[in-house]
């Protein structure tokens, strides 16, 4: 039994030392697995500076050039309008009647007092009368006049420059209080704006202080008329700068002679600031990232695709301004098959 037990023992650890030599002899083998990366076939320009007119736009409101609401000094009864809301006047006209009843009574007054004042000034310069009474009287004759002036001017209302008439807040007979009306949040009975000409303030970031001057031109477009474009210049450049927002107020003056614009309208003024060389590459060009506002272009650096994040500047009809310190005039860029790329791909540029 033990020869048994040794002569299969032995016989195992020869199996065993066979298979050893076999694997030990056996020639090894690697995978190797090589992976090719694809050139990609891409066009490219090349990046050189463009001399362009460099301007900010900035959201503004119109204003009228000047918008007055007219009212009488002390309350009263409205006799009549003469105007209507959208009515074309022009300076001098009267608008609105108040009642006269007053007006009336204070000249009836001045009447006497002038009949009193003439007869006491012969009676002065002959001798016959005191000094002290001719005073008076005299002085009762002009506070009377000067009533008289006061209530005329506040009786009728006349227009101060030409223009619309943009609100009428009474009717004939109704009794004007002296206040506020909601809507404009002051006292009055009617309002006129002069539209011939617009203006509005803009908030230009205060970078630009030393550049804006008087009379600098501005361009001005509406989404309400696509396509137009009205011309402006800068009218006033306030002395302060905003410490909260950074920026300084410019008024601007806008030609309007046609009327086509309107007080109160949303608009974009495109202001000049002067002419500055900048890189315009075509819009399509410039990918953007999905699901994100970040934009990018690709360049040719030593045979490959190099990604660099841009933002966009200007446009100019099918060119827009791309702005990245990464890029520099001589650079070239990737304009047809960009789409295709990651960064690091190798690419081939086709002539």
């Amino acid at each position: 039994m033990k020869r048994y037990m040794k002569r299969t023992l032995l016989c195992t650890c020869g199996c065993l030392a066979a298979l050893l030599t076999t694997a030990c002899n056996r020639p090894k083998q690697t995978a190797a697995r090589t992976e090719t990366v694809k050139t990609e076939q891409v066009r490219s320009l090349m990046m050189e500076p463009v001399e362009i007119d460099r301007k900010v736009e900035l959201p503004t409101t119109l204003n009228a050039w000047e918008e007055v609401h007219l009212a009488p000094a002390s309350p009263g009864r409205i006799e009549a309008f003469k105007v209507e809301v959208s009515d074309v006047v022009k300076k001098g006209d009267i608008l609105v009647q108040m009642d006269r009843t007053q007006l009336l009574q204070t000249e009836l007054q001045l009447k006497n007092y002038e009949t009193e004042y003439n007869r006491a000034k012969i009676l002065y310069e002959a001798g016959s009368y005191s000094k002290q009474n001719y005073d008076q009287i005299k002085t009762q004759y002009e506070v009377a006049k000067t009533n008289v002036d006061y209530l005329r001017t506040n009786t009728i209302l006349r227009a101060p420059f030409s223009g619309i008439v943009s609100g009428k807040y009474f009717e004939n007979g109704e009794m004007y209080s002296g206040s506020p009306i909601a809507n404009i949040g002051k006292a009055a009975v009617l309002s006129l704006v002069e539209i011939d000409k617009l203006k509005t303030t803009i908030a230009v970031p205060e970078s630009y202080y030393p550049i804006i001057k008087k009379d600098m031109t501005a361009d001005i477009t509406s989404d309400v008329y696509p396509g137009q474009t009205f011309k402006g210049s800068v009218n006033i450049i306030y002395p302060t700068v905003n410490p909260t927002s950074r920026t300084f107020d410019v008024e601007l003056k806008i030609d309007n002679r046609d009327q086509i614009l309107r007080p109160g309208m949303f608009a974009r003024a495109h202001l000049f600031v002067g002419k500055e060389n900048a890189l315009l590459v075509p819009d399509y060009a410039v990918l953007k990232m999905q699901g994100s506002n970040e934009r990018y272009v690709f360049v040719v650096d030593n045979g490959q695709a190099r990604r660099i994040v841009v933002k966009i500047g200007d446009r100019f009809n099918d060119r827009v301004e791309i702005l990245s310190e990464q890029l520099k005039p001589g650079m070239e860029l990737i304009t047809e098959g960009q789409a295709r790329l990651n960064d690091g791909v190798p690419v081939n540029v086709v002539k």
